[in-house]
């Protein structure tokens, strides 16, 4: 069995499929994981990239097996690829959404924070998990949830580590959506189509502009915006929306 399966296309899909320990990522899967974001990163057709598990849960970590017996190799072995793929997702112009069901734990809760947007089914339930194997997080989650849910609620999470349902989850802002488990996927393929049929250009440019800006001041951040606003004005794409828009149709947009 596979322990990744990449679907490419215009809506790609990376799914962990390791559903006997609900999917938790060893060597092989970081290593799937890396050459499917390789593989989408160099891409120009993909428009969105959707990340789910497969079974009863999204991610529940990492491989406890690997940590028991060969721990020394966990930073490159493990973490360095899956740090490799990540950083790929989140500088594609294409908008990343996690699909979280069931156990979206350590590794699992770390990677659904850092894509773009979460939709997560009514039984998910988030626990970062890293201080009770004694160790610090990974795959960002330092750096995304204090952006999410303010330091103080990241220090909760981190330190005290209790388990959180998926109302809280929403409440907190880790979660975009929470929906019936039975209508997971479809309201996943609604909200990947929607995004799918939006221009690329547009997104990928709003997307960057938001993940940045807290490295910007306010002055040197206006300066990107209107950048970004003339690069899109100079597309096709912009010349299709403004038609679209007085002809009162859908756009077709090309990604140029």
């Amino acid at each position: 069995m596979q322990p990744l399966i990449y679907e490419p296309g215009a809506i790609a899909r990376i799914i962990f499929n390791r559903p006997e320990v609900l999917n938790a990522i060893d060597a092989a899967t970081a290593s799937a994981f890396l050459e499917a974001c390789r593989a989408i990163a160099a891409d120009e057709a993909v428009r969105v990239v959707v990340l789910r598990g497969a079974g009863r849960g999204f991610v529940a970590g990492g491989d406890l097996a690997l940590f028991r017996s060969d721990p020394l190799s966990i930073p490159k072995a493990l973490i360095q690829p899956l740090h490799d793929g990540l950083l790929l997702l989140t500088q594609l112009r294409a908008p990343v959404i996690a699909s979280v069901h069931g156990a979206v734990a350590g590794a699992g809760m770390s990677l659904a924070a850092a894509c773009d947007l979460v939709i997560a089914s009514d039984d998910a339930r988030f626990k970062l998990a890293y201080s009770s194997i004694g160790v610090s997080s990974d795959l960002g989650a330092s750096w995304t949830l204090p952006r999410l849910v303010g330091l103080r609620h990241a220090l909760q999470i981190a330190l005290v580590d209790e388990p959180i349902d998926a109302t809280t989850a929403l409440r907190l802002g880790l979660v975009n959506y929470v929906v019936p488990g039975a209508e997971l996927a479809a309201r996943t393929d609604q909200l990947a189509a929607r995004l799918a049929a939006a221009p690329p250009l547009a997104l990928g440019e709003m997307k960057r502009l938001m993940r940045d800006s807290s490295e910007r001041d306010f002055s040197s951040q206006l300066d990107a915006e209107r950048e970004a606003f003339g690069r899109c004005c100079k597309s096709e794409d912009f010349g299709e929306a403004v038609s679209a828009f007085f002809e009162k149709r859908p756009g077709r947009y090309v990604g140029r």
